[in-house]
């Protein structure tokens, strides 16, 4: 037999469980950007490489669906002769930070521009399956993304600093 609470309990409960919800996602996120910064930090040490896709990128993301736009951070690394680890960490709506990573493969032109592409699933909350295709020269990185309920684009360039 189950008992039944008063609703000015079952409201307290509820409002914990929030808080303790919010609490842990507040955590995580502020984890993993922390984590982000870190690398992104020890990127900017080591020269960067002018004729590879290694290294950090920065720009924006736009949502050709909804319009939307953000700021968009990437961190390149070499996981193989054609294979990149790219660790992306995007701003939504000025405030939200979210950061993923998708295995891209690479394949150089005769003018040494990189034309890669892969996939992610970013889970369902987040879209599902998002698909991406571009193209990388020393100062520009340029990229298509597709999901089932999205689709935009990357614009990003070598940061400054």
């Amino acid at each position: 037999m189950t008992r039944m609470l008063p609703a000015d309990h079952r409201r307290r409960a509820g409002s914990r469980l929030f808080r303790r919800l919010a609490g842990s996602l507040l955590l995580f996120a502020l984890v993993g950007c922390s984590q982000f910064g870190r690398e992104w930090r020890a990127a900017a040490r080591p020269p960067v490489p002018t004729d590879s896709l290694a290294g950090r990128w920065e720009g924006r993301w736009v949502s050709e669906v909804s319009g939307h736009t953000g700021r968009l951070r990437a961190l390149l690394t070499p996981t193989g002769e054609h294979t990149w680890r790219a660790h992306f960490h995007a701003r939504y709506a000025g405030l939200f930070t979210f950061g993923y990573t998708v295995e891209l493969r690479a394949t150089n032109d005769a003018a040494g521009v990189a034309h890669f592409g892969g996939s992610a699933d970013l889970g369902r909350l987040a879209g599902g399956v998002y698909t991406y295709a571009g193209r990388a020269d020393a100062t520009n990185f340029l990229a298509r993304y597709e999901s089932r309920s999205d689709h935009g684009r990357f614009e990003m360039g070598r940061p400054r600093k």
